[in-house]
């Protein structure tokens, strides 16, 4: 996708955001998080690595066999570390939704009750059917069906039914004006559908991949991070350059941003959605193959620049992984 410059409600212009990047949650059994990615929703490990922020906890990213941005979905498995399970509740994202072939809902339905997974209630929602259903840390996922040119994810599963990446997340907060306002106008969103207690939202155009939905629920109780929750969205943006002037934007307009940081396959850049959203925007690139081969990627242990003359130390602080 090509990144420009975008108009916000105020008139302000920004870079424009791409759609949506990964999205990363927290998951207690690394080995169960891998059979569960790989075996059951088929998606391709495209890196392991280790949270850059606590070298003893892999970081596992999944997407498609093209390992494309929008594609992705990244856990840190923190079993054993002092981690609590997490509370469910606003100023979180509450389900991530995947983006599936048409007609493929039952057959996923039925994968899904054979493998013993516990189905979520989840209503239809402008015009989309949602199959939902748990993980082993209670993490949940959603699947709909979307007409979604890009390439399957899948070496255990057929084409016709292989997961082509995120459609959408959906945040809970307890007002959601002040979220959609932010986004509009900070961020260069459009509201493009409603319904009572959803606002669906998208940039850089309405597709799979680029919609983020707001959830209201004035009584919901406040989340806390922990096993079982997601910890935050990231959305793309078109080069560093373009993060640094989207940083200035939000610097002045007094929110609060992180510095830009370097996370080896994109540059990163923090801060949080009114109502407590955690948030990230990151770069496409350098992208995967910087330190693996294409065929190759997620097959090896790769660690931050500044870990290598560690490595044997850090392998030792790992928990041992089988996969295929």
């Amino acid at each position: 996708m090509t990144s420009t410059s975008t108009p916000t409600t105020s008139g302000t212009v920004l870079p424009r955001l791409l759609g949506l990047h990964h999205v990363t949650a927290t998951v207690d059994d690394a080995q169960r998080d891998l059979d569960f990615c790989l075996g059951l929703l088929g998606l391709r490990l495209i890196k392991k690595t280790v949270n850059f922020d606590n070298h003893g906890v892999y970081h596992f990213y999944y997407g498609n066999h093209a390992a494309q941005p929008g594609t992705l979905w990244t856990t840190f498995p923190y079993r054993g570390k002092g981690v609590a399970v997490g509370e469910k509740g606003a100023g979180q994202i509450v389900r991530t939704t995947f983006s599936i072939p048409p007609g493929s809902l039952a057959t996923w339905r039925s994968r899904l009750d054979a493998a013993g997974v516990p189905l979520v209630p989840a209503a239809a929602r402008f015009g989309e059917q949602v199959l939902a259903f748990q993980d082993s840390s209670g993490i949940v996922f959603e699947l709909t069906e979307s007409h979604d040119a890009r390439p399957g994810s899948s070496s255990v599963l057929e084409d016709d039914m292989a997961i082509r990446g995120l459609f959408s997340v959906t945040v809970l907060v307890r007002a959601a004006a002040p979220t959609v306002a932010f986004m509009t106008e900070a961020l260069g969103y459009e509201v493009v559908a409603r319904m009572p207690g959803r606002t669906r939202l998208t940039v850089n155009g309405a597709a799979a991949g680029h919609y983020i939905d707001v959830l209201e629920d004035a009584a919901a109780p406040e989340a806390r991070n922990g096993l079982g929750t997601v910890h935050h969205v990231a959305v793309g943006i078109g080069s560093e350059a373009e993060m640094a002037a989207l940083r200035d934007a939000l610097a002045a307009r007094g929110h609060k941003v992180s510095p830009i940081v370097d996370r080896k396959y994109f540059k990163s850049l923090y801060f949080r959605l009114p109502g407590n959203i955690g948030f990230e925007v990151a770069t496409a690139g350098p992208g995967f193959t910087v330190d693996e081969t294409p065929d190759r990627l997620g097959r090896e242990l790769k660690l931050p620049p500044d870990e290598e003359g560690n490595r044997e130390a850090v392998e030792a602080a790992l928990p041992a992984v089988t996969y295929a």
